[in-house]
């Protein structure tokens, strides 16, 4: 009797570790996941305000501003169908590059 006493009570201790272990573990991975969570909506924030610069930057009367102040471009006179040259990408067939 006095053996499967023992033997009980060892396993009461190592369940007792093994519950101790565990949520410590869990509480250790759920900091990690709101560290993670935080970092993706910074990243998130600074991917939008990227986009946004972007935009901003490829708008077509900033182009044109500085092609015509910085590069010296100008429209060809008069505009005739043969002097200017329209290049879109298709963009269906992947054919951009």
């Amino acid at each position: 009797m006095v053996k499967l006493n023992i033997f009980l009570f060892v396993l009461l201790i190592i369940s007792g570790l093994a519950i101790v272990t565990a949520r410590y573990e869990a509480r250790k991975l759920f900091m990690e996941q709101e560290k993670e969570q935080k970092l993706t909506e910074q990243l998130e924030t600074e991917w939008n305000q990227l986009r946004l610069e972007q935009t901003t930057l490829a708008m077509p009367a900033r182009v044109e501003n500085i092609a015509r102040k910085e590069l010296g471009m100008t429209m060809p006179l008069p505009p005739a169908a043969g002097n200017i040259l329209v290049i879109r990408p298709d963009y269906a067939t992947g054919a951009a590059e």
